[in-house]
């Protein structure tokens, strides 16, 4: 099998939603940064992420919304009426000079990812899994949601069994609203309960597509660990997908300002490592996560698990020098020793809550009827 690719791109390291939103901060340039300071993201495995054109877009997205969005991006502003309809122009979703190419650009890497896994093999995409976006507005930060357009890609080329495993710490409520009663997808979600955007219930079932498991506050390793063996692989084994997507937000650790979860990335280590063996397709994308550092971090152990890399004790001093070159107005004193020095947290095990365990308990027995 051919070697794992990574997607990427410039226009990363060249744009932001702006000084103050959570956004701000560089996040796949770090990433792209740190593997290849590692030595692991030689030219033959990047490609150059293309962008995607407005019609590709409208297999999900209105042709109004896509106008609208590329309309502001000309423009540098939107009208009220445009902030009403599309939410656009919004302390979430703001007006900025590439908010039309940026994600058009996560979305054209996805969908050119569905292309290159059509055969077999596996794909990372850290700019994509911006999993909030709608038909027809954008949400959470979200203008347009590559997971959608992607998974839309895959059933256009005949696959009928897709899982889509979403471990960000917030609910997909826009892959769960595109894909509600489709019988050809599996959505496995994992996310913080009663967090934003206050979807995926544990008895919300889209239409019998999906598994929602809400975390309770806190959530460590060990509750992690339970959720991952104990619902989310038994039920992506039971599918025998023919490719599995997952959104791999990394807003779930502890040092994340915009949840409240306490995992390590060692989970999402082995969240990734373990759906590996489970499809011949893997398409593995971003989503969340708000400090710079442990972004970097997490996102660029997804790329050494996918390859079979040894992760050191600590970083080379060219990688250190990577995370060490990073500053965030949120955190101006420098960020711990910890965070510059290593790739992998300490990993963060305990008890796990009766809630959480009484909710595994729940889907466990309603297995039989989700294949």
């Amino acid at each position: 099998m051919q070697a794992p690719r990574f997607i990427g791109s410039e226009i990363y390291r060249g744009s932001s939603y702006g000084a103050r939103h959570p956004l701000s901060i560089p996040r796949v340039p770090t990433v792209i940064d740190l593997c290849r300071a590692m030595g692991w993201l030689p030219a033959s495995h990047y490609i150059n992420s293309p962008r995607a054109r407005p019609q590709a877009l409208t297999t999900w997205h209105t042709p109004a919304y896509i106008a609208a969005l590329q309309r502001a991006e000309t423009e540098g502003m939107v009208s009220p009426e445009t902030r009403v309809r599309h939410h656009l122009g919004t302390l979430s979703n703001p007006v900025f000079p590439e908010m039309f190419r940026r994600p058009a650009t996560a979305a054209g890497g996805s969908l050119l990812a569905a292309d290159l896994i059509a055969g077999g093999g596996v794909v990372y995409n850290p700019g994509g899994g911006t999993h909030h976006g709608m038909a027809d507005h954008a949400g959470g930060f979200c203008y347009l949601n590559d997971p959608v357009l992607a998974l839309k890609a895959l059933l256009a080329q005949g696959l009928s069994r897709i899982a889509y495993v979403d471990i960000d710490a917030h609910h997909c409520d826009g892959v769960a609203a595109a894909f509600h009663g489709e019988t050809r997808v599996l959505m496995i979600s994992t996310h913080e309960a009663r967090r934003w955007p206050f979807t995926g219930a544990l008895d919300d079932r889209a239409g019998g597509s999906a598994i929602n498991l809400p975390l309770p506050r806190g959530t460590n390793d060990s509750g992690f660990a339970m959720a991952l063996h104990e619902v989310i692989l038994p039920c992506v084994q039971a599918m025998r997908p023919e490719a599995i997507v997952l959104q791999c937000g990394a807003d779930a650790v502890t040092e994340d300002p915009l949840s409240r979860l306490a995992l390590s990335n060692n989970a999402h280590w082995q969240a990734v490592a373990l759906l590996r063996s489970l499809s011949t397709r893997l398409l593995v994308l971003g989503g969340g996560g708000y400090n710079p550092w442990t972004v970097g971090r997490l996102w660029s152990g997804v790329w050494a698990t996918l390859n079979g890399y040894e992760i050191p004790n600590r970083l080379p001093e060219r990688a250190r020098s990577v995370l060490a070159a990073l500053t965030w107005t949120r955190r101006p004193a420098f960020p711990p020793d910890a965070l510059i020095d290593t790739l992998r947290d300490a990993p963060r095990e305990g008890g796990v809550p009766d809630q959480l365990r009484a909710s595994i308990h729940t889907l466990r027995d309603r297995q039989a009827a989700w294949v």
